[in-house]
């Protein structure tokens, strides 16, 4: 007679005393097109005979991956769904006892459209197809703006208007990517411009950057929760700063603060943690810059330095925050004020100062391509997308 387990059917041969140990989880992570990436330690102990496979199991149920090694890749999870994730090893003799659970993760769908802001004062917006580089026309925004940053999930994305004229707004857009449709949000904590932002599936996060008619810099960060628009505190910058960058995966967002207060361009950057607003110090950039500009997959976020004339991009690892070269962008002097936006493999940068060309940037490789240009030349806008994306001013 055969016996159950979490797993399957065991036949009559189990033996609990020669099965393997239980398998150490590692943290999961969220990737592109609603799947997960769960790591794990092999047992020390692996029973009576050697190990023939591992298997995770989702909790909720439901979903399931099998491997030689770590890591599991499980696919098909539910988009905007919480998961965490047990393993348990095998071998001729029957399972091993499951693994602690994984912390959550939060299933993703990688997107195919970015909305660009085109800035410079203008209401104007860009609606951005990645597999052919289509530009369309989007809903314009509600008032004109530049100096702005936005935030998405993938079906919405929340743009900061920056300074309407000479000044400093606190207004926000809720953007719809299907139908383009431009609506209010709650508006930000403090009047503010030229900051930057990035976000998960539920949760974005805006440092505040400056506010340019009165010369304040601000430590402050908005959380903005996508699903009512709500907005609350958020863990403080490390220092005051204003002009930065931002990109992300699905629990970290890495922010480049941009230049300080003295007007000095920084090679700080903040590691941030969405769950629980936990802000660390991130990798150094390698280069001093602000007015740059971000956009991420899963794992790899590419970063436009944005100093005056500098072609400069930073290939940026969310897990050990390491930083290294990536591609340089085409066109180093003009090359900051731009804005950018991504799904899980491409991402689509406007190089700024007053141009109409973006360029296309294929993460895996960091190779550098032309994309279509923007309807109308740009400066100090903003973009989201509703793939897995950092964004900036």
């Amino acid at each position: 007679m055969s016996k159950r387990y979490q797993g399957g059917v065991l036949g009559v041969g189990f033996n609990p005393l020669q099965a393997p140990n239980a398998p150490t989880i590692g943290t999961a992570t969220a990737g592109g097109s609603n799947c997960a990436s769960v790591p794990f330690t092999a047992p020390a102990n692996v029973g009576g005979s050697a190990i023939t496979g591992y298997t995770a199991r989702s909790n909720p149920a439901g979903f399931s991956g099998t491997a030689a090694a770590s890591p599991f890749a499980v696919t098909g999870l539910t988009s905007c769904t919480s998961y965490t994730f047990g393993v348990f090893a095998l071998n001729s003799y029957g399972p091993s006892p499951q693994s602690a659970f994984s912390n959550s993760i939060t299933a993703v769908l990688d997107g195919t459209f970015g909305i660009f802001a085109l800035g410079n004062g203008s209401t104007t917006r860009n609606k951005y197809t990645y597999s052919s580089n289509t530009n369309a026309v989007a809903t314009a925004s509600s008032v004109g703006s530049n100096y702005a940053s936005a935030a998405g999930n993938s079906t919405r994305g929340i743009f900061v208007i920056g300074r309407l004229g000479a000044v400093a707004q606190t207004t926000r857009n809720k953007y719809t990517y299907s139908s383009d449709t431009s609506g209010s949000a709650t508006a930000a904590t403090i009047a503010s411009c030229s900051g930057a932002a990035t976000g998960n599936s539920t949760v974005g996060i805006f440092a505040l950057g400056a506010d340019c008619q009165s010369c304040l810099f601000y430590s402050t960060r908005d959380k903005y929760t996508y699903s009512g628009d709500t907005v609350a505190a958020g863990g403080s910058a490390t220092q005051a700063s204003y002009t930065g960058s931002a990109a992300g995966n699905s629990t970290t967002g890495i922010f480049a603060l941009g230049s300080s207060a003295a007007g000095a361009p920084l090679t700080t950057r903040n590691k941030y943690t969405y769950s629980g607003d936990a802000v660390a110090a991130g990798g150094a950039a390698t280069t001093g810059s602000y007015r740059g500009s971000a956009a991420g997959n899963s794992t790899l976020g590419i970063f436009a330095l944005g100093y005056p004339t500098s072609g400069v991009r930073n290939k940026y690892v969310y897990s050990g925050c390491v930083v290294s070269a990536a591609t340089s962008t085409m066109a180093a002097t003009l090359a900051c004020f731009g804005a950018a936006a991504g799904n899980s493999t491409v991402g689509i940068f406007t190089l700024g100062i007053c141009t109409g060309a973006r360029e296309k940037y294929t993460y895996s490789s960091c190779v550098v391509g032309s994309a279509t240009a923007s309807s109308s030349t740009s400066r100090a806008g903003a973009a989201t997308s509703n793939g897995i994306a950092g964004v900036t001013l």
